[in-house]
Order: C-alpha cells, then structure tokens, then sequence
C-alpha cells in the first residue's frame, strides 16, 4: 500500500489560510488517498473539477425556475386586476408581457399553447364597463385629501376681534398684528374672542396671515371690541335695479332696535367674476350695534358681510328618468319629488370630496343651500359649530365614519335641525332622505311604507 503520510504533511505545511490553497490542498489530499485505495488521481481531479460544474447547472436551474414563477406571479396578479376592473390598460399590459414570456419557458409553448393563445385574445378584448367607471369614480372621491403640510410650532396665539367684513387679530396688548378676509373668517366660523393660531402668509401681497386653528376663547369686556349684530341668510328681492332684503330663508324679517327695516341693494356695487346679486340670492348681513346711522338711514349703517353661492338647478345630471315602453317609441318623464326647501341650509354629511357636487345639485335643485360637512375626520367642536347653524341634516351613512354618526345626531337634536339619514349611496336614496327631513318624517326609511309625492314634468 502506497505511504501517503509523508506527502499529507507536506501539502498541509504549504497550505495558507485563504480559500484557494485550502481547495487546492483539498483537492490534492483526496487525489493522494484515491491514489492509496488503488485509484488514479486523474480520476479524483475529473470528479473534484466535475463537482463545481455541477453546482453552477444547479444554481443556473433554480434561477430559471424563479424566473417562471415571478411570471407566473405577474399574470395572475395582472389577470386578478383585470377582472376586477375590466379594460384597465395597465392590467392588460401586465398581464400580456407575462404571458408572452411564459411561452418561451420550455415545454409550456408545445404543450398549453393554444390555451395560451385564447387567454391572449381574451385580454386584448377586454373592454371598460360602466360599473368599472364608476367603481374608479368612486375610489377616486373616496381618496383622502391632502392637506397641506403645517408647522404648527411657527404659530403664534391671538384673539380675533370681528369686523363688519373679516376680522383683526390682536396681540396680548392689544395691538393689531394681522388682518384676515371674510373668506377665511367664514370657513372657521370665527367669533370676538376667539383665540388662534396663526402665521404670517409670505405669498399673500398685503403679508395676511393664515390661521391655523382655533385654541380656546375668551371673554372680552365691552370697551375692547365693538359690539355687531347679524342677520343671516337673508333673501335678495326684486328686479334688477330695484333689488331689496326685508326676510331671511325662515320667513323672519329685518328688524333693527325694535323696527321692520327694508335695506336697498346696489347690485352694481357687488358684482365681480364669481358674485352675482340678482332676485334669489342669499346674504349675511351685519352692522355695529352703535353705529349713529341706524336711526336716521339705517341702509348706510347695514352692511353684506357674505354672499352664499347657490348654484342653479342641474336638469341633465340629476334628473330621475323613467321610461315608458312603447313598441313604436319610448317617451321619458322627469321625475320630481314635490318639495320645495325655499333656500334653507341643508347640511350634507359626507367624507372630503366625495361626490359633493351631485349631492350638492340634488340640494340646489330643490332651492335650498347646500353645505358639506367632513363625516370622516370632522372635528367634534367643528363639527357642532356646523351643525348648529344648519336647517337641515342628511348623514350619508356610507360615506360617514361611525363615530361621526352619533355626534351628528346628538348636535342635530341638540339644535332642533331636521335630520334624516341616506343608508344607500344612490342618489335617489339621498334626494328621499331630504324629503323626509323636510316633511317630518321618519329619519330612517327602513322597512316601512312612505308615501314621496311627486311633480312630474315632461
């Protein structure tokens, strides 16, 4: 038997410490005892140099199979979107490159071949339907606003002393530090005494601030503010030229220290790009309690603080149709509920953006004033100054979150506002909703039979 220790020892004395000479010193040991069992070392260097081939043919094998799989993955994760929303183009693109690539795997051309080829057709044919449409409609409303980044540490405090239109904010010694419009003031529903946060707005020309939230309130003493009275949601009258207020919405009249007041309206003085005062229209008005003008002419003294934008009615939209049959033609009807909101403010409970202006035309086409209240993450301070100077209440309760139902109810009842609720996301089922709030009916449709009168037009 051939002695193979001498030769062990030498290989393992030149042996250094990295992996090539460990390998090399492998690789020669088991072609020594190869050698001693009768073997060649030719043979051992075959095998030893065989063995790495073998594995690079297995990892190059594993690397294939994944590859097969991924596209495996990406067609159905392409056929699964494409069914849930037929004719989507990027389904269908996804869905084709998979495919494609799948047939070049060996054995899946020339054995599923024509079925791969139907399911190509198939894809390519795939075409939008209107349930699609208005499933990406809705996701799309149903999608969270962006609000805008703030840096709520910048925010200084200050009190808010109204003014007749908008509103000063005033240091803690009583200095005036900002002035803000009437369209800010209005969104926050900003009150003497209130007390903000609020920044100074670089991109405003006149450097306005921006008020980031409300803090608290305070109770101000009579010699710090001037005291203002209000007349809300009142109704522009007459004809052109001749434009009068003399009510509000409910009916109540203009009464100032005890008198019936008709106020003339220059329409010329308010007109711009998005106002427009014609007979219909709805205003806030407010004056200074101690203005010297009220006794003689009190229409100097009074003054139009906001002008709500009440849209026309949207005929084409929000019509409900009804056909007819008929072998020769078919004739529609337009269908309408008999109600008639005469411009009160109709609170319409729902998430940010999501299908307002439907909501909002179905409201305007019945003259009432349409108001969208954020259901989902709606503050419930905000939420309650809201709904307390509301008329009307409709919880879309598909669209609100859970907590937001009940504090909606509880302020409703608090406030004495109609209320009623739309379980459905038909707009049918909203314009139902608001038939009952107004007539009194029950503010659940459920089960029960009701009878919705309506005023047909053709």
């Amino acid at each position: 038997m051939y002695d193979y220790r001498n030769n062990i020892k030498v290989i393992l004395n030149k042996t250094e410490a990295d992996d090539r000479s460990l390998e090399n010193s492998l690789n020669a040991i088991k072609a020594i005892i190869n050698m001693a069992e009768g073997g060649t070392a030719e043979k051992t260097n075959a095998k030893a140099i065989a063995q790495p081939k073998k594995k690079i043919a297995n990892t190059q094998s594993i690397a294939q199979r994944n590859a097969d799989l991924k596209q495996f993955k990406q067609l159905l994760t392409g056929l699964a979107q494409l069914i849930e929303t037929p004719g989507d183009e990027s389904a269908k693109k996804t869905s084709l490159e998979a495919l494609h690539k799948l047939t070049f795997v060996p054995g899946v051309g020339k054995r599923y071949g024509n079925v791969l080829g139907k399911l190509d057709q198939a894809i390519q044919k795939s075409k939008t339907t209107k349930e699609a449409v208005n499933k990406k409609i809705f996701e799309e409303a149903m999608k969270p606003k962006e609000q805008p980044k703030r840096d709520y540490r910048k925010g200084r405090r200050y009190t808010v002393i109204r003014a007749l239109s908008g509103c000063n904010l005033i240091s803690d010694s009583g200095q005036i530090v900002y002035r803000i419009k009437e369209s800010q003031v209005h969104s926050l529903n900003l009150k003497s005494g209130d007390i903000v946060e609020a920044v100074e707005n670089q991109d405003n020309p006149n450097y306005e601030a921006e008020v980031l939230r409300v803090v608290g309130y305070r109770k101000l003493r009579t010699r710090d503010y001037d005291p203002i009275e209000e007349f809300r949601y009142a109704v522009v009258r007459g004809k052109t030229g001749q434009l009068a207020i003399t009510r509000n919405i409910k009916g109540e009249k203009l009464r100032i220290r005890g008198k019936d007041i008709t106020i003339p309206v220059d329409s010329s003085y308010y007109q711009g790009k998005n106002v427009h005062l014609e007979d219909g229209s709805i205003v806030d008005l407010a004056w200074y309690t101690g203005d010297v003008r009220i006794k003689k002419n009190p229409a100097d003294a009074v003054q139009i603080r906001w002008i709500y934008q009440v849209d026309p009615p949207k005929q084409s939209d929000l019509s409900y149709k009804k056909n007819n049959k008929s072998k020769k033609q078919e004739s529609e009807e337009l269908i309408q509920l008999d109600m008639n909101l005469h411009y009160q403010r109709v609170g319409i409970a729902i998430g940010d953006n999501q299908n307002e202006g439907i909501l909002e035309g179905i409201v305007s086409r019945y003259n009432g004033i349409p108001i969208p209240i954020d259901a989902f993450e709606g503050k419930k301070k905000v939420m309650e100054r809201q709904i307390k100077d509301l008329d009307i209440v409709i919880l879309m309760t598909a669209y609100a979150a859970h907590d937001a139902t009940w504090n909606i109810q509880e302020f409703a009842s608090k406030y004495g506002v109609k209320f009623a609720v739309s379980s459905s996301k038909g707009y049918r089922s909203f314009e139902r909703a608001l038939y009952r709030a107004e007539n009194g009916l029950p503010a659940y449709e459920g089960t029960q039979s009701i009878d919705y009168k309506e005023v047909k037009n053709k």
